[in-house]
């Protein structure tokens, strides 16, 4: 899945596929120099709820209050180091 880079303390980048509901976020930062980013899947996202995400001023406030305790998701690895889709 593709995502976009957005400016956020947190989130290094959002994916999004209106087919299947699923949201891809990134977590991390680049300037380390053991990158921890983690790339998360969420589960059942309608269209609204990702295009509030992209246009929130605080991607990370909108997602954790929003979307974290609502969608089911899941951990699927590391960028570089994905594990395969179940």
């Amino acid at each position: 899945m593709n995502r976009t880079p957005v400016e956020s303390s947190n989130i290094q980048s959002i994916g999004y596929d209106p087919a299947t509901g699923i949201l891809e976020v990134e977590f991390g930062h680049d300037e380390l120099e053991d990158p921890t980013n983690r790339i998360y899947i969420y589960n059942d996202v309608p269209p609204e709820v990702h295009q509030e995400l992209m246009e929130d001023i605080s991607h990370g406030g909108y997602l954790n209050a929003n979307i974290a305790r609502e969608f089911p998701y899941k951990l699927i690895g590391r960028r570089g180091t994905l594990e395969p889709e179940q």
